[in-house]
């Protein structure tokens, strides 16, 4: 497998830094209602904080949340995706860096929902897979937000072995920092609402609306920016999400890294 096709693996994902222990005493459960609407957002999550959303599945998020008729507030670090962003209505950017916590924290406060797809590329100097997306797991954590999606990839945690190994010699780093972030969120946030999405491979093609959530960790293949974007979508508003790992790929959708003949068991969203 050639390098630039494991590539897309990374580009959504991220983990988190050293836990502040006291932030479950500020999280409460959360109880909303369920949908199947793919149109109509929860009215509990209209203002929903979005991590890594200046282009990828981040920037598909902010677009099809937008849709829904929710409110966003983004963090981005350049001007550029500021200003392209603060061209649509319905988003609030915040210029700053996911390593900065006070940055993250200010961002999410008055939110109802976070999602985060931040995530690095080998060989970076530090990893915002992990040190970013913690930051967004503590505030949210801390400001009392339940509702976190986390975005990494699949090749973290239980999804190791569904990775050749020439793809996690490669990826091993940017993926150990993402399953860090995941592991905190599991461990300390044991009141939070969260949900996992591991994408495959990324492609920047028009969304297939085939693809799908599964929890087998074996499940391997690609997926398209849109497509995951849509699939976190409807995993923010489906309770039986809650507290769940899945793996995102498309069937329909055929790769290097597909598995010939292998066929994985779609979850039934609610």
């Amino acid at each position: 497998m050639k390098y630039q096709s494991i590539l897309p693996l990374l580009t959504l994902l991220s983990l988190t830094s050293a836990f502040a222990p006291n932030a479950n005493n500020n999280m409460k459960s959360s109880s909303f209602s369920s949908t199947t609407s793919a149109t109509s957002l929860n009215a509990e999550y209209k203002k929903v904080f979005v991590a890594g959303g200046s282009k990828g599945v981040g920037r598909s998020i902010i677009n099809q949340l937008i849709e829904d008729g929710s409110e966003v507030v983004a963090l981005v670090r350049s001007d550029e995706a500021v200003s392209e962003l603060n061209s649509m209505e319905g988003v609030t950017t915040v210029q700053g860096d996911a390593f900065d916590y006070k940055v993250v924290e200010g961002a999410i406060d008055g939110c109802d929902a976070a999602i985060t797809t931040l995530g690095g590329r080998p060989g970076d100097e530090k990893y915002v897979d992990y040190e970013g997306n913690n930051h967004v797991i503590e505030a949210a954590g801390i400001l009392g937000v339940t509702r976190v999606v986390l975005v990494t990839s699949i090749g973290c945690g239980t999804s190791k072995e569904a990775v050749p190994p020439g793809t996690m010699d490669v990826l091993k780093d940017v993926l150990a920092a993402k399953e860090r972030a995941e592991k905190v969120l599991i461990k300390y946030y044991t009141n939070m609402n969260w949900t996992i999405v591991r994408p495959g491979g990324l492609k920047s093609e028009p969304a297939t609306g085939n693809a799908i959530l599964t929890e087998d960790a074996t499940a391997l293949g690609s997926i398209h920016r849109d497509d995951v974007a849509s699939l976190v979508l409807k995993a923010l508003k489906s309770e039986s999400t809650e507290r769940k790992v899945f793996s995102a790929i498309d069937p329909s959708v055929s790769a290097a890294t597909n598995v010939e003949g292998a066929t994985y068991e779609e979850f039934a969203l609610n």
